[in-house]
């Protein structure tokens, strides 16, 4: 039991190191012990991009870091993957994401994606130039608990305000909390088109979700 916890507490490390081989090893050694997949996905994965996304959060570490460190943690959820829906372990939430159309800026979007299937949520990320269509196709297939949309242009952000009427129109907007970034976004700006909040950085991306959803951790 002392080598399957070992396994287990290594990924965290592995995972900040941004080590995918690493990571994908112990996992199968920590599945290989008896280590049930949610487990893994908790204290070994989730664990693990919580430290980062701290360390990105205090200016510790940079965007290229947490993107190897993304890429470690999808080689871990690989492997634990298959487990999890043999399992039915649930995922923490829904979240769609996108930029907003006329914005094909992506890379900030993209790290809150990876961060948030870090912390356990399920993700279906739109792309750039995600338009209301986009949007509205989405919810055919149920009612995600966050919508999330970001822009870099301050001539795209106002496509936002498009997206928060459109879900008020549906009838939905009171079912699905909206969060917005970018770099011209501000909380002033969030609260002027209704949405329920805004995160300056990914890290806080994911604590806002987790705070609007009332989950505890």
């Amino acid at each position: 039991m002392a080598d399957a916890q070992q396994s287990l507490k290594t990924i965290p490390v592995l995972l900040e190191k941004g080590d995918a081989d690493g990571v994908r090893t112990s996992t199968q050694e920590a599945i290989d012990a008896g280590i049930p997949a949610v487990s893994i996905l908790n204290d070994g994965l989730v664990s693990g991009m919580n430290i980062v996304g701290k360390k990105f959060k205090n200016n510790e570490i940079f965007i290229p870091e947490v993107l190897i460190s993304a890429r470690a943690m999808k080689a871990g959820m690989e492997v634990i993957k298959p487990l999890l829906i043999e399992a039915k372990v649930e995922p923490r939430g829904k979240v769609v994401i996108g930029t907003v159309k006329g914005d094909l800026h992506d890379i900030g979007k993209n790290i809150v994606s990876m961060m948030l299937e870090g912390a356990g949520y399920e993700v279906v990320n739109l792309g750039t130039d995600m338009t209301v269509e986009r949007i509205m196709a989405e919810l055919e297939d149920g009612t995600p608990d966050v919508v999330g949309m970001s822009a870099l242009l301050t001539t795209t952000m106002v496509y936002m305000k498009e997206v928060v009427d459109a879900l008020k129109a549906s009838g939905r907007r009171e079912d699905i909390k909206v969060i917005i970034g970018g770099a011209p976004i501000t909380q002033d700006y969030a609260d002027e088109i209704g949405a329920d909040g805004y995160a300056p950085d990914a890290a806080s991306a994911v604590d806002l979700v987790k705070d609007l959803l009332g989950l505890k951790n």
